[in-house]
Order: C-alpha cells, then sequence, then structure tokens
C-alpha cells in the first residue's frame, strides 16, 4: 500500500478516525506520519518511551517555539544537578534528592499520568477487596473509637469497639458475611 499523502513510499502506519460514527482509516508512510502526528513521535522506535510521553506533554527541548527566548532553569537539584526539564526528557530522576528538589512541580505531572489525581492508591487484585475494604472499615471504626474516648463519650466507644471485633471476627473467617 502506497502513502495517501505523499504517493511515493509505502505506507507504515494507520490512523484510524472517527467522524459521526464512521470509521475513516488513513495510510501514511513513516516521514508523512510523523509530519502529521501531534506529539511529534519517532515512529522508527518500537513502543512509546516514558520519555516521549513525558515531553510530549510537558514539552520537550527539541521542540522550537517561534520567538521565545530560553530561560534559565530555576529548579536544579542540589545534589546531582539535575533540571526539571531534563527529568522530562529523561522520563526519571538523577538521584533521590530529586523528588524533595521538584516537589513542587510533580502534582502537575502526577495530575497527567494519573486522571487528575496526585495521590497513587494503587489497585488491589480482586480477590483480596473484600479483606482490604475489611481493614479499610476496622481502621476506620478503631479511629472513631479514639475520638469518642477523647470526648469521653464512652458509650459509643464500647459500641464501636464491639463493631471492630465483629469485623475482626469475620475477617479472620476469611471475609465471609455471617450475619
Amino acid at each position: 500500500m502506497i502513502c495517501e499523502n505523499c504517493k511515493q513510499r509505502p505506507a507504515k502506519v494507520t490512523v484510524t478516525q472517527v467522524h459521526n460514527g464512521a470509521q475513516v482509516q488513513r495510510h501514511y508512510c513513516d516521514v508523512c506520519a510523523q509530519e502529521f502526528h501531534p506529539y511529534h513521535l519517532d515512529f522508527q522506535q518500537d513502543a512509546l518511551s516514558l520519555h516521549q510521553l513525558l515531553s510530549n506533554w510537558f514539552g520537550s527541548t527539541e521542540t522550537k517555539q517561534p520567538q521565545e527566548k530560553p530561560q534559565p532553569e530555576l529548579n536544579t537539584c542540589s545534589y546531582c544537578g539535575w533540571t526539571f526539564q531534563q527529568f522530562l526528557n529523561q522520563g526519571k530522576f538523577g538521584c533521590a534528592e530529586c523528588y524533595e528538589s521538584f516537589h513542587g512541580q510533580l502534582p502537575e505531572v502526577f495530575k497527567k499520568l494519573h486522571n487528575g489525581n496526585v495521590k497513587h492508591i494503587g489497585k488491589a487484585p480482586g480477590s483480596f477487596g473484600q479483606t482490604l475494604q475489611l481493614k479499610k472499615q476496622i481502621e476506620s471504626i478503631r479511629t472513631e473509637m479514639r475520638t469518642a474516648i477523647e470526648i469521653e463519650n464512652f458509650e459509643e466507644a464500647a459500641r464501636l469497639r464491639d463493631e471492630a471485633r465483629a469485623l475482626e471476627e469475620q475477617l479472620q473467617s476469611g471475609g465471609e458475611n455471617r450475619k
């Protein structure tokens, strides 16, 4: 198949778009696909690297922006000398101290990587879901119980203690609900 744009080189990249419910496919060679692609990917590489992903989201030193003077990097790691731009280009930090040096800029990176969340919570396998939920519930009840003790509401604290014990028994029996 020949490139639909230049009609000279073999098409190696297929771009699929959906317009008004109809699927449209375009076939381009590597050169033309690179010109049209909004993220300036190198289609000669096998996979999208973290470096390319971060560079595309947050800007890259390779991208030329007209009529802008290069500004000196404000944040550099005092331990290894890496800049935030180097982190974006490489996709990794130079040392452990970089986390502290760039802590003010990391929430924006995390928001983009974690769909708007700045805190990574993680996922648990499905088989651990109920057990994990029970443990979190017990922890929450114990926190409420400590608060009740602090304000000297001992009846409520006793009720919460009994509730926590019941949940612990349920947890010991494998998480089955025995009501």
